[in-house]
């Protein structure tokens, strides 16, 4: 559905969309890219109750605005080269944190490689790749960047024990509202790479060359360390628990993810929570969700700083890599194929495309942002189009195709007031060690050896449908005929993915008819 870009620009021009002498012929679009870990829709503009996100909602307010965007697996090191390629997990082979793409399968092409290929200045702030063997401890430098990419000096205070709790003692907690001039080097990472980005820019600003720049804030991934200001937006009394924070009974054990990160933080270990399917207290639900807010309200205002500092020839977008769970089906983290911890925000500014807000209900995925970006920018000629779709993942001659599809045509036709649907399915998957939940191997970050079980998720605009099948890691193989679970929600009676109707007797027809589609993979989703 790739549309001709004169036409396109003629049709905004015609549309008053864009200003002719602004618009620019000759210099290219700039591009701010702006990853959140582990933010989940909880955000103003999609209407959460909880949330405190001014500058975002403003920034969604001239966007284009995904109401139902979904990543490809909830970790962070999968969806990052996911989408980051436009490859699945199942085509980098890459499902956990410890193998590279490049080394393993193949010397894929990655978004920010193609745009430096074409001209681009490209760089890399804070969390773009997941830091590690999985970006071959470079963040995949040369290949993608200009030039080496920024970590902040108190990424490595992560995880120390800089939380002070209530007997003044300090804790590794999950919960952690710090005074930041008391943190190590007065500061905290994400407020590093807030400095960062601005000098970027400025120093960027009389450049010729257009630039693509990658900002990766790590909040609010746990630990929820945030300046205990943010609080104040967030009251106790106020914030709202989930309807569904039982663990569903009709849940397959195989699906539930027993939240170990959770359990190790210092604070939640001392509630002796029994493993794997005790339940958080309900005040301490609320606790956590008031942090992850607060953690979000924190980052929405770095943003609105940095957006204040690019110019008006520059393509926004925002995006969360993979949700978090809150306590919806008694699981917090990610590590699930559930709503809560595959879908995303995705929100995209396109200067002289939107005056106000254009909100689509597609069905996207985060495979698409590749190609969209591509279109967008026309970085390609006439005769080298928006990546095309992979044929043969692993062929040599495929290092840079799309297991994706351009968004573009679907932001064109709701700017013609046309309905143009894409696709009508996302996939998404997660591994598991086995069919029960365990500590060791971890069931919730299974190493690639280690995996014995994949769960297969397709998800239609009425249905989640997911099968838990037989995996064979060393051969990459799917058995399909060993099947340890089945799940089916339906979203027109059950948004909350809470009644699992997979064994209904009455909907055998409806299981089979998901099973099959499932089977024929993503392509088949292609309209």
């Amino acid at each position: 559905m790739n549309i001709n870009v004169k036409i396109f620009v003629q049709f905004l021009m015609v549309i008053n969309f864009i200003d002719k002498k602004n618009f620019g012929y000759c210099k290219r679009q700039n591009i701010l890219l702006i990853v959140v870990d582990d933010l989940r829709p909880s955000l103003g503009i999609y209407g959460d109750k909880n949330a405190y996100t001014p500058n975002i909602d403003s920034l969604s307010k001239r966007s284009f605005v995904f109401k139902h965007a979904f990543c490809q697996q909830s970790l962070c090191a999968p969806s990052r080269n996911s989408f980051l390629t436009s490859r699945r997990p199942d085509t980098l082979r890459l499902y956990d944190f410890y193998s590279y793409w490049r080394d393993s399968v193949g010397n894929f092409t990655t978004l920010p490689q193609h745009f430096k290929e074409h001209g681009y200045i490209t760089h890399s702030i804070g969390k773009v790749f997941h830091p590690g063997i999985s970006s071959n401890f470079t963040d995949d430098n040369p290949y993608s960047w200009s030039g080496k990419p920024f970590h902040p000096i108190t990424e490595k205070y992560k995880d120390a024990k800089t939380c002070r709790n209530r007997d003044g003692t300090l804790g590794a907690n999950l919960i952690c509202p710090v005074i930041v001039k008391e943190q190590p080097k007065g500061t905290l990472p994400d407020i590093e790479i807030l400095e960062a980005a601005i000098d970027f820019l400025k120093t960027i600003q009389n450049e010729k060359c257009p630039y693509f720049l990658a900002v990766g804030f790590h909040k609010p991934h746990i630990p929820f360390k945030f300046p205990v200001e943010y609080l104040r937006f967030h009251q106790l009394n106020k914030i709202k628990l989930p309807k569904n924070h039982a663990r569903p009974s009709s849940m397959p054990t195989v699906a539930w993810n027993p939240w170990t990160d959770v359990r190790e933080r210092e604070d939640i270990d001392k509630l002796n929570i029994s493993f794997p399917f005790g339940e958080m207290p309900l005040n301490q639900t609320k606790e956590i969700i008031q942090a992850y807010s607060a953690s979000i309200s924190y980052i929405d205002d770095l943003i609105g700083t940095l957006l204040q500092q690019i110019d008006r020839n520059t393509i926004v977008v925002l995006l969360g890599d993979h949700g978090w769970s809150l306590g919806e089906h008694g699981e917090f983290a990610k590590y699930s194929n559930f709503d809560v911890a595959t879908r995303v925000p995705l929100i995209i500014q396109v200067p002289g495309m939107t005056q106000t807000m254009i909100v689509l209900d597609d069905l996207v995925e985060l495979v698409d942002l590749f190609p969209t970006l591509v279109d967008l920018t026309q970085i390609t000629s006439s005769l080298e189009p928006c990546p095309r779709i992979c044929e043969d993942s692993t062929s040599k001659l495929s290092l840079t195709c799309t297991e994706g599809r351009s968004l573009v045509p679907i932001m064109v036709s709701s700017l013609q007031r046309k309905n143009v649907t894409d696709k009508d399915a996302v996939f998404m998957q997660y591994p598991r060690p086995g069919t029960f939940p365990s500590l060791m191997p971890n069931s919730d970050k299974p190493r690639l050896k280690n995996i014995k079980v994949m769960g297969y998720s397709i998800r239609t605009k009425t249905h989640r449908y997911t099968e838990w099948i037989g995996f064979n890691s060393k051969k990459f193989k799917r058995n399909w005929k060993k099947v340890y679970g089945r799940e089916l929600y339906d979203h027109n009676l059950d948004s909350q993915e809470v009644l699992n109707l997979a064994e209904r007797e009455e909907l055998k027809p409806l299981v089979e008819y998901f099973s099959k589609r499932l089977r024929g993979g993503w392509k088949n989703a292609f309209l």
